[in-house]
């Protein structure tokens, strides 16, 4: 039956509550089954071992709508449940133009940040459809879908909102195109691992002070990234190519890296890493994790020794957005259906690019220009933006 066709049509709206069980919808709806009704609607939840479920009916045809109500109520109490029936006429009012998915993230997630984050829905003219949790570990994630404001105007208000309360949101719109087939790409150091590689490689050549000054200018976007990436490298000129292996074996993951990327492989997204790095350590990386992209400078040896030079063509910022669509295009995935993730000033032309682009620990000019920020130390927290669930995280690991 058609919206336009239920506009007008008498319903009754059959709310049951109560301790859940297995049955008890099936039961229901053979209750209801007896009296020919149609169903207009139906939403259940359970939340700590309580049952909410709705159904929304036509009207049973002569006098039949005593009789149900009565058949209803009684098997209800059969069950130590509660029943409550309202008549009325049509179906749920049409939602506005414009929807969204709306996801937050809190650790906690309080009850004072809820309120704050609807009242700005609401104060954007958009309108709260329905709301669910996505996850309880490692963080509370609960996604409001919204209507009744486009999605770009509401990312806004809700960014604002989202540093002021403390809590991280992302605002997505609403469509087929979320849960397909995605390219999800990510910087590498200090995003999908915990270090910086050229700090390990300046400790086995003593200059990690120096090295780390250098760095932390540079992802404050105080310095040109290719000078200061030539400056840094220049410092390691004499290391033994040995050193390497070394490094690959103390760089350690993020938490969460290992789970984001199996549960995205799992759902059929592409993985790819880009990096101001080296390949030394991504094509590492790229094989141990199964990534389907990887690209990073390249530290030149020559006779078994570091040169202190890069080769190849460098991976800067503008690099990273531009490998980014390459990256796209090799997937044939429309730079709108791109996740991108990072941290430092260098990631941001990627993360603009990016069909929604995530912060993640990111420096404040990167949280101010990203879609949306991840300020847990999880990586797998990314997951919850994309509107997959902690049961699918799961599965993923069982597969």
């Amino acid at each position: 039956m058609s919206a336009s066709q239920t506009s007008d049509v008498p319903t009754l709206l059959v709310k049951i509550f109560g301790k859940d069980r297995p049955g008890i919808t099936a039961g229901l709806f053979d209750t209801l089954a007896a009296y020919s009704v149609d169903v207009v609607d139906i939403e259940q939840v359970v939340t700590r071992g309580r049952i909410v479920l709705c159904a929304l009916v036509t009207k049973p045809a002569g006098a039949g709508e005593g009789e149900l109500r009565a058949t209803v109520h009684s098997w209800a109490e059969s069950l130590k449940l509660q029943a409550e029936i309202l008549s009325g006429t049509g179906d749920n009012r049409p939602r506005g133009s414009g929807r969204s998915h709306v996801t937050v993230l809190g650790h906690p997630l309080t009850a004072e940040s809820t309120a704050a984050i609807a009242a700005r829905i609401t104060g954007s003219g958009g309108n709260i459809d329905r709301i669910f949790r996505l996850a309880k570990y490692p963080v509370t994630a609960v996604e409001f879908a919204v209507s009744g404001v486009e999605t770009e105007p509401l990312r806004t208000a809700l960014a604002t909102a989202s540093a002021q309360i403390g809590v991280d949101v992302a605002v997505v719109s609403a469509g087929l195109h979320r849960r397909a087939q995605r390219l999800v790409v990510m910087d590498v150091d200090s995003t999908l691992i915990q270090d910086e590689v050229i700090e390990l490689f300046a400790a086995h050549a003593g200059c990690e002070a120096e090295v780390a000054e250098v760095t932390e200018r540079a992802m404050r976007g105080e310095l040109d990234f290719e000078q200061s990436l030539h400056a840094r490298v220049a410092l390691l000129a004499g290391l033994d190519a040995s050193v390497v292996d070394k490094v690959r074996s103390e760089v350690r993951l993020t938490p969460g890296a290992r789970t984001l990327i199996r549960t995205l492989k799992t759902l059929g997204y592409q993985v790819g890493v880009v990096s101001g790095g080296f390949t030394q350590v991504t094509d590492d990386l790229r094989e141990r994790l199964g990534l389907d992209f990887a690209s990073a400078n390249t530290l030149e040896i020559l006779e078994g020794k570091l040169t202190g030079r890069v080769t190849g063509e460098i991976v800067d910022r503008a690099g990273k957005a531009r490998l980014l669509r390459r990256f796209a295009a090799e997937a044939g995935v429309p730079l709108a259906q791109t996740v991108a993730i990072g941290d430092g000033a260098n990631d941001l032309d990627m993360l603009n690019a990016a069909g929604l682009g995530v912060a993640f620990n990111a420096k404040p000019v990167v949280r101010e220009a990203a879609h949306t920020a991840v300020n847990v130390p999880f990586l797998d927290a990314v997951l919850y933006l994309l509107g997959i669930t902690r049961e699918e995280v799961e599965a993923a690991d069982l597969a």
